[in-house]
């Protein structure tokens, strides 16, 4: 059985991912927003940034990320369609 490769980001598993850190509910997480207000810090964009290097094969780096921390600017980075 071959292995499945690298699953395409969406900004539905965006959103998905950023609550998860943040121990909130997706439904409290904006994409137009500035994420350092609902607790998003340095450690946990390093965290998303892993995640997102393991299962989707992202290229993207923290600086990019840290820069512009609001999903509809990470979108476009990462590759995601809605």
């Amino acid at each position: 059985m071959a292995a499945t490769g690298p699953t395409t980001l969406t900004v539905a598993q965006i959103r998905a991912d950023v609550a998860d850190v943040l121990g909130e509910d997706v439904e409290d997480i904006p994409v137009d927003e500035n994420l350092v207000d609902y607790g998003l810090d340095s450690m946990r964009i390093m965290t998303l940034v892993e995640r997102w290097r393991r299962d989707h094969g992202i290229t993207t780096t923290f600086v990019d990320l840290a820069e512009q921390p609001a999903i509809e600017a990470w979108a476009p980075l990462l590759g995601a369609g809605s």
